[in-house]
This record gives structure tokens, C-alpha cells and sequence, in this order.
């Protein structure tokens, strides 16, 4: 048995990446190929600190990664702000490899 994808979910998610495009060319008056790869990482960064698969951890990831961007360019340096965010991503997957709230997977053989 197939699981079949709804249609408008699937115009829905392109209608939400041309909205985000746009509003991103917008911001800095400018169309290149390569606009949203920074975005994309934070997204993915995110979404591992609060765990793969669990959307409310990916939505506690992100604002935790926005609050320690935000902390971290008005203490110290905005030059840093990508540096820290990778830093956490590394100590959250050193202490937790499934994310704040991920769940253990366990694979019995």
C-alpha cells in the first residue's frame, strides 16, 4: 500500500519557498543562485538541535538558535554569530545525538 501525497500540500510548500524567495530578494535587492543556502543551513541546523522528525523540537531548535544569534552579535561580535550557532549544533549532538527532543532509536538485531 501507497502513501499518497495531497496535491495542494505540495503547491502550498512551493507557493510558501516562492513567498520566502521573494521576500528575501526584497531584503537585499538582489537574485543570485546561491541566495538561500545560508538560510537553508540555519533551517537544518535547527531543526537537528531540536530533533529530526519532531516539528515541536524544530520550532524550540530554532528559536533557541535565533535567541543565541541574537545574544551572541550584541555581546561579542556579529562576525561570530554563524561560528556559535555551529558550535552549539556540535555540543547538542555531542551531549544529545537526537536532539533536545528526539527520541532514542533502538535497533535490536
Amino acid at each position: 500500500m501507497t502513501i499518497r501525497r495531497r496535491p495542494t500540500f505540495r503547491i502550498a510548500g512551493g507557493a510558501l519557498g516562492v513567498a520566502a524567495g521573494l521576500l528575501f530578494s526584497i531584503e537585499y535587492n538582489t537574485v543570485y543562485l546561491m541566495m538561500g543556502f545560508t538560510v537553508m543551513i540555519k533551517a537544518f541546523v535547527a531543526a537537528v538541535i531540536g530533533g529530526i522528525g519532531n516539528i515541536r523540537g524544530a520550532f524550540i531548535g530554532g528559536l533557541l538558535l535565533g535567541v543565541i544569534e541574537a545574544m551572541t552579535s550584541g555581546y561579542l561580535s556579529s562576525g561570530y554569530r554563524d561560528a556559535i550557532s555551529f558550535a552549539v549544533l556540535i555540543a547538542v549532538l555531542l551531549v544529545r545525538p537526537q536532539g533536545l527532543l528526539g527520541r532514542p532509536i533502538v535497533v535490536k538485531v
